[in-house]
């Protein structure tokens, strides 16, 4: 893994097979890809984009809070964006990947580079996480970063006239 700043000056984290950066307006189209996907937006807290205003309004805040302590990013794989994670709220960590590039170990690959930037950027004693329990992928990702069970709650989110749980994890800072 390495890390670099991009022409703005915000970071730009590279491991094996992503780049982890900043979103960009041409992150548009394969960003819409993403969030509209109904596979990926299953367990997400809000329903897929029906259109790309919506994905658009979601990039204009997410490039606006752009700063150089960036915590949440993109992850482009060959050239595509393919999904984004990060700090979303503070010490709360979440991802999404396209569906077309689940069960490749990119998810893992991107977070375990993420989290390690995040304790290096931050004094947080941990970082947080939730996830609905129906989402073993995601579930199974979590713990196998290291994040252990702080607890559960029933009827956390609820879209599109569909309640969920939640799970929810922590992962200390690491020693050392």
């Amino acid at each position: 893994m390495s890390k670099t700043a991009d022409t703005q000056g915000g970071p730009v984290i590279k491991t094996a097979r992503l780049t982890l950066r900043a979103a960009r307006q041409s992150d548009l189209t394969d960003l819409h890809a993403v969030y509209a996907d109904p596979r990926a937006m299953r367990y997400w807290s809000n329903p897929p984009h029906p259109d790309l205003s919506v994905t658009q309004a979601w990039l204009d805040s997410l490039i606006a809070s752009s700063d150089p302590y960036l915590s949440y990013f993109v992850f482009e794989y060959e050239g595509r964006a393919i999904g984004t994670g990060g700090m979303h709220k503070p010490y709360e960590v979440g991802f999404i990947l396209h569906s077309d590039f689940w069960r490749m170990g990119l998810g893992r690959e991107a977070m375990t580079a993420i989290n390690a930037y995040l304790f290096d950027t931050n004094d947080t004693a941990e970082l947080t996480a939730d996830a609905d329990p129906r989402n073993a992928a995601s579930v199974e990702l979590l713990k196998s970063l290291g994040f252990v069970e702080t607890g559960r709650a029933e009827n956390t989110f609820c879209v599109n006239g569909e309640w969920s749980d939640s799970v929810y994890f922590a992962l200390p800072r690491p020693k050392g």
